[in-house]
């Protein structure tokens, strides 16, 4: 990010008389209602996952096709993530769109749990997935206009963090509690969280300048602004990396002679220690972008070229999955500062082609991992993951002036 409108590094352009006012102080509040929501927009996509059995059972179908719920709410997000943000940005109000998504969600939830078969669930997931590819188009960008340009990576580390605390303890929850009650009870609730947290955005979050006729973001002038291919290249292989290993980790857990429940523990640790990462990202993606950037990427490399060789014994194991989940958590801080700054005038635009090419980072972090589980062994799925990544480190490097440029208290 190398304008002060995106909070990183270099100076703010010349003020015009369609640029927003920067704030003077940090919207607390807001924040947190914008972390909520993130919250429940990552459970709601992860949730489908941890009560497959559940829903296989009540529908009647084999939990192969319930896999569908989780598949056509990526599939929706990459298809319409970037026309439906270009088209609804300059016609509606941030604040109004943020809103608007959060009762998508809502609705969504309350069809797939009222749903009597699997069409009508796959249906309401695509409702689901059309307001994630929404929100996640819009929320950073918003973030950026509502928080001074010195605090837009520690604004960025408060609203992601909801992120990590649904993988830590939001979907587990929803899980444990369709278990003990019903898998339609736990999208009920979501749903009655989202139409709350539609009432507090309402209320808490402060509107932006809006102007009926500005032009649409554009896709081909953020392509045209240095930097922004490389964040769009390295973030979404790190995406590739992460999914790899997190979609198989119960495999590689059982391959390395730890007992099954070594899984759930695990991936609350991924979870609990992403919280710590952004943490940190939120005190150095301001200042230090750069270094911090490559850190935790090359981090992230070595905790799973060593998973192999360390992950058999519990203390090991769980070591480098608090390492994976600081080195993933402070990433995702890192790389939205860059895509924003990398973007300049264009950076909503910028910041909607991540979404998209993220989703096809996850989409083929699973295939991806399939194949090495199948041809490898799930012992050396970890070394898969860290091809990805070591190919982002690559990028970020490269990247000195325009993608991940020095920040302000980084040596030129």
């Amino acid at each position: 990010m190398t304008h002060e409108s995106s909070g990183i590094a270099a100076p703010a352009p010349p003020p015009t008389s369609t640029s927003t006012p920067t704030p003077a102080r940090i919207p607390w509040a807001g924040l947190l209602v914008l972390a909520a929501i993130g919250f429940t927009a990552v459970t709601t996509e992860l949730l489908p996952s941890g009560l497959l059995p559940q829903i296989s059972h009540d529908l009647g179908v084999e939990e192969s096709a319930v896999g569908s719920l989780t598949a056509a709410y990526a599939a929706v997000i990459v298809v319409t993530a970037l026309p439906l943000s270009r088209f609804l940005s300059s016609r509606v109000p941030r604040k109004g769109l943020l809103i608007a998504t959060v009762l998508a969600f809502a609705l969504s939830n309350v069809l797939l749990a009222l749903a009597p078969n699997l069409g009508l669930a796959v249906g309401a997931r695509l409702l689901g997935g059309v307001a994630h590819g929404l929100l996640w188009s819009t929320m950073a960008p918003y973030v950026a206009r509502i928080v001074p340009a010195r605090s837009v990576g520690k604004g960025m580390a408060i609203v992601f963090s909801g992120n990590s605390i649904a993988m830590a303890i939001g979907a587990p929850i929803g899980t444990m509690m369709g278990t003990a009650l019903s898998w339609r009870t736990s999208f009920l609730v979501l749903a009655g969280v989202a139409g709350l947290l539609a009432l507090l955005a309402a209320y808490l979050l402060p509107a932006v300048p809006h102007s009926a006729g500005k032009a649409a973001p554009s896709l081909r002038g953020a392509l045209a602004q240095p930097g922004v291919i490389a964040v769009a290249t390295a973030w979404p292989l790190l995406l590739l990396a992460h999914f790899t290993l997190f979609t198989y980790i119960a495999p590689f857990i059982a391959a390395s002679g730890l007992p099954g429940s070594t899984t759930g523990i695990s991936l609350s640790v991924v979870g609990a220690f992403g919280l710590v990462g952004i943490w940190i990202a939120g005190i150095t993606a301001d200042s230090w972008p750069r270094r911090s950037l490559l850190a935790a990427v090359a981090v992230l490399v070595a905790a799973f070229v060593l998973l192999p060789v360390l992950g058999g014994t519990l203390v090991g194991n769980l070591a480098l999955m608090a390492v994976w989940g600081a080195a993933f958590g402070a990433m995702g801080i890192y790389n939205q500062a860059a895509i924003l700054r990398a973007g300049g005038e264009h950076r909503d635009a910028a910041n909607g082609l991540t979404v998209v090419t993220i989703q096809l980072g996850i989409a083929v972090g699973a295939v991806y991992g399939a194949v090495a589980l199948t041809t490898a062994g799930a012992l050396l799925v970890p070394l898969a993951a860290a091809i990805p990544a070591a190919a982002a480190l690559a990028v970020a490097i490269a990247s000195r002036r325009n993608g991940y440029p020095a920040g302000p208290r980084e040596k030129r």
